[in-house]
C-alpha cells in the first residue's frame, strides 16, 4: 500500500508498506534513486517482514520543495515514515548516501536495532570531503548534467558486467531531474560528520559491498563497534539490482543472525 507521512519541515515522505512480521525492514535508496530499486528485495522479504521502501524528500513520488536539505532533515523523513506506521522492531538498510543517513537515524531512536549498510562507506578513514565532491562532481553536474551522467558517472557507478538495460533505466532516471536539484539532495552527505556518527553507534552494522573498491574493515571497526561486510564479485554500485538473487540470500542470512541477536536483547 502506498502512503504519504509529513516529515518535520512538511514535506510530504511517500512510501510502500507491504510485508507483515514483527521485524520491519525499513529500505532507503541512493542518489537519486526510489522505491522501486527494492522492488526485488520486496518480492523476497514480505513473506517473512515487514517491508517498508522510502522516497526520501527531493526523491521518487516525494516532495521536491524543499529549502533547507540536511542530513538531519533526511533523518526526519525516515523517523516521519517509521513514527506513522508505528514500528518498533526497524532494521534499516541503506543504499549509498542513504549509509549516513541511517546511521545518524539511529543514534537516538532505540526501535532501531540494526543497520544493513549497502555499497557505501567502505573505509571510514577515507571520507570524501565537501571541497573535493565540490571539485570532481558538483561542478559537472551543474555545468552539464547530462554529459556527466553519460559520460562520468559510468565510470564509478558500473562496470563491464553491468546489465546496459540497467545502465540506460537507471541514466533515465536520473535525467529526469534538474542538475540543482541533483546537487542539492546529496550536498549533506559531504557536510556530515560520518566518523563522529559512527562512533555513537551501539547495534550491529553489516555490509554488503561490491568489489569495485575494497572494504576496509578493521579501519571501520575503530568507528563502528559491531561491523562486518560481505562482498558481492562482479557487481558495480548496485548490487541489488545488478545480481539480486545473490543479494537477496546475503540478506536473508544476515537477517537470521541479526534476527537471534535482536531477540535475545529484548529477552534479557
Amino acid at each position: 500500500m502506498e502512503k504519504y507521512a509529513l516529515s518535520s519541515d512538511g514535506l510530504k515522505i511517500h512510501y510502500q508498506e507491504t510485508g507483515k512480521g514483527n521485524i520491519s525492514l525499513v529500505f532507503l535508496h541512493g542518489w537519486l534513486g526510489n522505491i522501486n530499486w527494492w522492488t526485488n528485495q520486496k518480492n523476497y522479504f514480505k513473506e517473512k517482514y515487514k517491508v517498508v521502501q522510502i522516497d526520501l524528500g527531493g526523491h521518487g513520488k516525494s516532495d521536491k520543495s524543499r529549502k533547507n536539505w540536511t542530513s538531519k532533515q533526511y533523518v526526519d523523513d525516515i523517523i516521519a515514515v517509521i513514527d506513522n506506521l508505528n514500528l518498533t522492531e526497524v532494521v534499516l538498510v541503506g543504499h549509498s548516501m542513504s549509509g549516513g543517513y541511517v546511521l545518524e537515524t539511529a543514534i537516538n531512536l532505540p526501535k532501531i536495532k540494526a543497520i544493513i549498510l549497502v555499497d557505501t562507506l567502505k573505509d571510514l578513514d577515507k571520507l570524501i570531503t565537501y571541497e573535493q565532491a565540490e571539485q570532481f562532481m558538483f561542478v559537472h553536474y551543474r555545468s552539464d548534467f547530462k554529459f556527466a551522467v553519460e559520460n562520468i558517472l559510468p565510470k564509478s557507478l558500473f562496470v563491464e558486467n553491468t546489465p546496459i538495460a540497467l545502465k540506460q533505466r537507471l541514466q533515465k532516471e536520473f535525467l529526469q531531474n534538474e542538475p540543482e536539484l541533483a546537487v542539492n539532495v546529496i550536498e549533506p552527505l559531504y557536510k556530515m560528520e560520518i566518523q563522529k556518527i559512527a562512533r555513537s553507534i551501539n547495534i550491529p552494522v553489516r555490509a554488503i559491498n561490491s568489489d569495485t573498491a575494497p572494504t576496509n574493515i578493521e579501519n571501520n571497526r575503530k568507528y563502528l563497534k559491531d561491523y562486518d561486510c560481505t562482498t558481492i564479485n562482479g557487481t558495480a554500485h548496485y548490487p541489488m539490482l545488478e545480481k539480486p538473487d545473490e543479494f537477496n540470500s546475503i540478506l536473508d542470512t544476515l537477517l537470521k543472525e541479526l534476527t537471534k541477536v535482536i531477540y535475545q536483547k529484548n529477552v534479557s
